[in-house]
């Protein structure tokens, strides 16, 4: 079986130019980057008034550590909507692609590490896939160093007098790096005497995780840009005043480093289809959708623009609706939610070591997990939603039939999806019954799992007892008195985004299916004033992760003609 990187490099792109031209746009409208590479200038995007098309959320059920191929579907359904367009001849629409992707890009930690890249795989890829899951446009570079700026800044004023009475062991913002490195989670700065700035303790984080990714994401000009980043708060004072970006001076600096960063991305799939990837928060730490500008180009030149949710559902889509949507005023017409039969095998209680056995009694065991999921999306948000079975080689036709069977009795639409050996052809099935679940009369309001004006706490234990089914949550005396502070400086109306594992719908990522009734402890509370959100740490959540013993670096290497070898 060829792997993504030998089915990519067979692969035919078309030359960037073409791939904008597709969408309407000119020459002169887009900045290349080589030949299959380009960023769109905001200039353009604001001056382009073409009616929004029709948003897709592609989720999941939860996590497991077989994967489950949410990035792939995304793509494949982008494909199919367009192959749909192709067999129905579609009337041509001046300015707009039938369907256009939005992505998060890869984090360089999880693609030297264990996890992966973040461009698909089989034949639904975007495409050229060895840049998006290396360096890329360098984005992620531009926003290490706009971080990076932002804590050199603070420890230089603090070095120089100190006149805002900055506390160095209250310091909030922590330097980031794009790699998985456990020996940067503890660091002892200014150890170099009189000349080598102040002596404290300090940590790296992985720049996915850092605040300045989470405004990145969510800014939708250069102006926000600079009040979003203007507003993170670095560090407090000795009587606990916030200090923020604006107050050491920092914001204007920062907005110049990521002004070319922040136009999004344009590439392509294998088979053409227009990909805007740009921007790429963590799920289970920040809201893990790309960037709302990519998000709003895909919408003004697809008919259907698709995109996605980190991890599950549980956490991904709830951030992306509470969070982004909100604050983009996007609102989408239809979920998909990825399942798998060896996922749902896993959740019903089957070791990892056998889930390419044929099991129907266990995966209908894990059936809750993916129902929880369908509930939610559902009943608390009210969106349509449906289950696209990713084939794998292993399943059977007794398992993918059975599990069709089962949602279809409860009313949910399952479609088996084959994107991955077959590209948008193997998912036109599942892109008519994405198209039919949202042929209905009118667009529904969007329907919040908060409201805004709620208090902090209160919205921590809505999403807990609603999304997750948590029986109790507890807020120790130091959080109540953070959430207090918080109000106090006025971000009670902020929404929250919670931070805990992504392997299970509780704070224990070995509790598999859909547990009820589990205690959700709030750990810690921390601020994002510029990204606009107050983060709820449940767990142990790691900023700065390790790599494994046998890391995928281990076998990346470059060979005489200079292509890479040995990514995925």
């Amino acid at each position: 079986m060829p792997t993504d990187l030998e089915i990519a490099s067979q692969a035919q792109l078309k030359p960037i130019g073409d791939i904008a031209a597709s969408v309407g746009l000119s020459a002169d409208d887009i900045i290349p980057f080589g030949h299959d590479k380009a960023k769109i200038p905001l200039s353009v995007l604001s001056q382009n008034s073409a009616e929004p098309g029709r948003l897709i959320l592609v989720t999941a059920m939860s996590p497991t550590p077989s994967g489950e191929g949410k990035t792939t579907t995304s793509i494949g359904l982008a494909d199919a909507i367009n192959e749909v367009a192709r067999l129905d001849s579609w009337p041509q629409v001046e300015g707009k692609h039938p369907a256009v992707l939005a992505l998060r890009e890869p984090s360089l930690g999880p693609v030297f590490g264990m996890k992966g890249g973040a461009a698909g795989g089989g034949h639904a890829q975007v495409l050229p896939m060895e840049d998006i899951n290396l360096h890329f446009t360098g984005d992620f570079a531009a926003i290490a160093l706009a971080n990076n700026l932002a804590a050199a800044m603070l420890d230089n004023h603090m070095h120089h007098g100190n006149e805002l009475d900055i506390d160095p062991r209250r310091i909030t913002i922590r330097r980031v790096v794009d790699l998985n490195d456990r020996a940067l989670r503890a660091a002892a700065i200014g150890l170099g005497g009189y000349n080598g700035g102040v002596p404290r303790e300090d940590a790296f984080d992985i720049v996915v995780a850092s605040e300045v990714m989470a405004v990145f994401c969510l800014a939708t000009s250069l102006d926000d840009l600079k009040d979003r980043l203007g507003r993170i708060v670095l560090a407090r004072t000795r009587s606990r005043k916030p200090v923020t970006v604006d107050d050491v001076g920092a914001a204007g600096a920062m907005t110049a480093l990521l002004r070319n960063a922040l136009a999004p991305n344009l590439v392509q799939t294998i088979e053409h289809t227009p990909a805007f990837v740009h921007g790429g928060p963590f799920a289970n730490i920040a809201h893990g959708c790309n960037s709302v500008l990519a998000t709003d180009a895909a919408l003004t030149f697809g008919q259907w623009a698709v995109t996605e949710a980190g991890f599950g559902a549980d956490l991904g889509a709830e951030k992306f609706l509470d969070i982004k949507a909100r604050a983009a005023g996007i609102w989408p017409s239809a979920t998909v939610v990825v399942a798998t039969v060896r996922a749902l095998t896993y959740h019903g209680g089957v070791d990892k070591t056998a889930l390419e056995d044929e099991n129907i009694e266990a995966m209908r065991a894990g059936l809750p997990n993916l129902r929880r999921h369908l509930e939610n999306l559902r009943s608390v948000f009210g969106i349509p939603a449906v289950v696209s079975i990713n084939r794998f080689p292993s399943d059977t036709d007794a398992e993918i039939a059975a599990l069709i069977d089962d949602l279809a009795a409860e009313g949910v639409t399952a479609v088996e999806a084959r994107h991955w050996g077959e590209g948008g052809a193997g998912a036109v099935e599942l892109a008519r019954a994405v198209i039919a679940a949202t042929q209905h009369p009118e667009e529904a309001a969007p329907q919040y799992g908060y409201e805004l004006d709620a208090s902090l706490a209160e919205k921590i234990e809505t999403i807990a007892t609603r999304i997750y089914r948590a029986g109790e949550v507890r807020f120790p005396p130091a959080v109540k008195r953070k959430l207090d502070q918080f109000a106090e400086e006025g971000y009670a109306h902020l929404p929250v985004c919670i931070a805990k594992t992504q392997y299970s719908f509780s704070t224990d990522g070995a509790l598999r299916g859909a547990p009820e009734g589990h205690v959700l402890e709030v750990r810690d509370v921390r601020l994002s004033a510029g990204a606009g959100f107050v983060v709820a740490v449940c767990g142990d959540i790691m900023t700065m992760p390790g790599l494994p013993k046998k890391p995928a670096a281990l076998t990346i290497d470059v060979d005489d003609d200079g292509r890479i070898t040995g990514l995925f």
